[in-house]
């Protein structure tokens, strides 16, 4: 009897063992998680639109006026470059795989139909002067690699990485890289992270956490997320609040338009992120419009913030105004792609599963099984460190600017008045110069992208510096102001910055001609 009694024992104990939940994996069933997919697609789309008009509307305050929005909106996603821009990314994997190199994302990034803008466009420019991942993105060659660009184009990572950051930070580290580094970088990675940590999370404070884990504790990303966790403890129900310390504190961080209101810095708007993700607790509505009324980047912000909960909710569990607003608009194409919002979800849900037997997962027609990952910390990169703007000297300040040769004035007519405005100096020939004396530790010329740009060389204390090219024109598109070239890590003092025409240009270039507006200078705080 004993004996009996002992084997029954064994073999309960054993059954139980048998049916006790690996540590080690997570599981989800197909439909649930391409059901989290489609939420987060259509967050993006629901968030955008709702925030669209209010974009850059508040720089420096709160935004205070009415928002209106429907559901019925949504469809305006499909002409939003929050969209748009990453399903080319997605083509790129259709066609070559996600294993492509990171040259090759580049390249139909580049020579994508659509616009680009600071840290993209800069990219875009540095695929045609032959500069590619991972300079392309590096401060050496892109001014901009602090800005937003990356962050509101890497959620297709996070949503076919369910439960994987690691496998997320791979293809971080490849596209992020094309057109950002340092905390732009950290952008995408943290939202990813988000995403990843979303499928099996459902507390909002703990999908935040475990994305912190992604970063490297010393960035400046990560302090100022850690800077609202701490600061929402203090101020539990005010986001205006803690908006206003982080106003004071990070508002006039950025450096590609330093000195401006105007900021489209990545951890900036990423705490913003964070502030309507967190006081919103969970409700649609509330979340998108603090995330809103937090101003700047008041599209792209309140688009992450609704993806997450899409994620973590589920489309099923959406209002159903808003799941009845992306039906309709379901199979009609984003601009510049072959995707729907049908589409991208099913591709989606291909290169989730995909990723998940790769990262030694399992899928059945029952249920995907995740291999827990640990998350990661990316390495550390700083862009532009300790870099404070010092000085602003206008092209036209001629107590300051020396010049030789034929500079003109080049003008534009006011939009709303007409009146035409000194914008900047142009030459063409080559020996035409510049020079101005500054004190600083870095400096960046502003000036023109434009269809008649030549080359030029820049100069630092007698030395040659670097040679750069302003042509641009893409699609009828050309850039001003943009920065034209900058000379990072200066040691501090006085130096001197000469500016020389070459007279040469590229082939299809209309002209030689170099613009130039502005020099910015910075030190060290």
């Amino acid at each position: 009897m004993k004996t009996t009694n002992l084997f029954s024992l064994t073999l309960l104990l054993a059954l139980a063992s048998c049916s006790r939940p690996d540590p080690n994996v997570r599981t989800i069933a197909p439909e649930i998680l391409k059901d989290k997919i489609a939420g987060g697609w259509a967050g993006k789309i629901i968030g955008v639109t709702y925030g669209a008009p209010t974009e850059f509307h508040a720089m420096g305050h709160t935004f205070e006026d009415s928002i209106k929005w429907k559901p019925a909106d949504s469809k305006g996603a499909l002409t939003q470059d929050d969209l748009y821009v990453q399903l080319t990314f997605l083509e790129t994997m259709d066609q070559f795989g996600t294993g492509a190199p990171a040259k090759k994302y580049q390249e139909l990034f580049a020579k994508s139909g659509y616009m680009l803008w600071h840290a993209n466009a800069q990219s875009r420019k540095n695929y045609y002067d032959s500069i590619f991942p991972p300079r392309s993105g590096s401060p050496e060659f892109n001014f901009h690699a602090n800005d937003i660009d990356f962050q509101i184009e890497a959620d297709y990572i996070g949503f076919m990485s369910p439960g994987m950051p690691n496998s997320a930070l791979k293809l971080t580290d490849k596209i992020g890289h094309i057109m950002n580094y340092g905390d732009g970088f950290y952008g995408g990675v943290f939202l990813s992270s988000l995403y990843a940590e979303a499928f099996f999370e459902k507390d909002l404070r703990k999908v935040v956490d475990k994305a912190l884990c992604s970063l490297p504790a010393e960035s400046d990303y990560a302090k100022v997320i850690m800077e609202v966790l701490a600061l929402k403890e203090q101020y539990p129900s005010d986001w205006r609040a803690t908006w206003k310390v982080l106003e004071e504190k990070w508002g006039k961080t950025h450096i590609c338009t330093a000195g401006e209101a105007f900021n489209i810095d990545a951890k900036f708007n990423g705490a913003f992120i964070v502030v309507g993700l967190l006081y919103g607790e969970g409700d649609p509505m509330k979340t998108m419009e603090i995330t809103t009324r937090c101003g700047q980047d008041s599209d792209c912000n309140p688009s992450n913030v609704m993806a997450i909960l899409g994620v973590v909710n589920g489309f099923s569990h959406l209002p159903e105004p808003m799941k009845k607003a992306v039906n309709e608009m379901q199979d009609s194409l984003f601009i510049y792609t072959n995707y729907s919002f049908r589409k991208a979800v099913e591709k989606t849900y291909q290169y989730a599963v995909g990723h998940v037997v790769a990262e030694g997962g399992t899928v059945t027609p029952e249920l995907v099984s995740i291999r827990v990952q640990m998350p990661v910390a990316a390495p550390l990169e700083v862009s532009f460190p300790k870099m404070v703007l010092s000085e602003k000297v206008s092209i036209f300040n001629e107590k300051r600017w020396k010049s030789v040769g034929d500079w003109q004035t080049y003008q534009l007519p006011d939009e709303n008045t007409g009146v035409k405005a000194k914008e900047a100096k142009f030459a063409g020939k080559k020996g035409d110069s510049l020079e101005l004396e500054f004190e600083g530790t870095a400096i960046s010329l502003e000036g023109n992208w434009t269809k008649d740009g030549g080359k030029a060389e820049l100069y630092l204390d007698g030395k040659l510096h670097n040679s750069f090219d302003t042509y641009f024109f893409y699609n009828n598109q050309e850039q001003t102001p943009i920065n034209i070239c900058h000379a990072l890590k200066l040691a501090p003092g006085k130096h001197t910055l000469k500016l020389v025409v070459t007279g040469e240009k590229k082939p299809e270039s209309q002209g030689s001609r170099i613009y130039v507006s502005d020099a910015l200078v910075f030190n060290e705080k």
